[in-house]
């Protein structure tokens, strides 16, 4: 039997392309979408012209009472999911001392708030299941920091201590708790950009290019496999040699 997945903002570049690597480990997959650039039924329609027939529920990750409700329309339709890849996020950039609290809010409540909405919604089917795969997307900027991005970088750097938490909590409940640090990669929303904002970009990657969105999704497909047992707890960065740590 298909194990289930949910992904939350499914819809943007590293998102679909989560989406298609699961599809293509055989999992039934349902997204999430809340004021999406692309209208939902624009994007199911183009997933499923390439033969990819996903599943989408509004859910607002940042309130708790909106995904409380989501998830029971999620556990109704298509029952609990075996696999939860916490990947809905947005930027409000500025500098600190320009900062307003709204952008503070926003993106600390969408970014991190998240894990916890979402997440407290299903951990406890997995606990009972004895079985659960859950990847969290941080980023390169939680790990580094970045200029004019206090509350991403705040944010993200949160999503690794939270995962290394509940690794610890779910560890005898056969589930798998891990981070993926993506840099800097090819989605539209990147590739959009000047082309000699893009240059300045890639000069500061040992690689010389930008990630492809499926090199992000080929390491969350293996995380949430059967052969990624023994791995929680773990952040595995995907920089192309940018930021490496120990």
């Amino acid at each position: 039997m298909a194990k289930l997945a949910l992904v939350t903002g499914g819809m943007g570049g590293i998102g679909t392309a989560i989406c298609r690597a699961l599809a293509d480990d055989g999992h039934k997959v349902v997204t999430t979408e809340f004021k999406e650039a692309i209208p939902p039924e624009k994007w199911l329609a183009g997933q499923a012209a390439d033969g990819y027939e996903f599943e989408a529920v509004t859910m607002d990750v940042s309130s708790f009472e909106e995904v409380e409700k989501a998830s029971n329309e999620i556990k109704e339709k298509f029952g609990s999911p075996d696999v939860l890849v916490n990947n809905a996020g947005i930027t409000r950039d500025g500098l600190l001392h320009k900062m307003t609290s709204d952008q503070w809010q926003a993106v600390l409540r969408t970014n991190l708030d998240s894990l916890f909405n979402v997440t407290r919604q299903f951990i406890n089917e997995m606990r009972d299941k004895g079985w659960g795969r859950i990847v969290n997307i941080a980023s390169i900027n939680g790990q580094k920091g970045q200029f004019g991005q206090a509350n991403y970088s705040a944010a993200k750097a949160g999503v690794h201590g939270f995962t290394m938490a509940l690794a610890q909590e779910s560890a005898r409940k056969g589930i798998t708790v891990n981070s993926v640090a993506p840099g800097y990669t090819a989605t539209p929303m990147v590739t959009a950009m000047r082309e000699d904002v893009i240059e300045k970009i890639v000069a500061q990657i040992p690689m010389g290019r930008l990630a492809e969105v499926n090199e992000i999704a080929a390491i969350v497909r293996f995380l949430c496999s059967d052969q990624a047992a023994f791995i929680s707890g773990a952040n595995i960065p995907i920089n192309g040699a940018q930021f490496t740590s120990h």
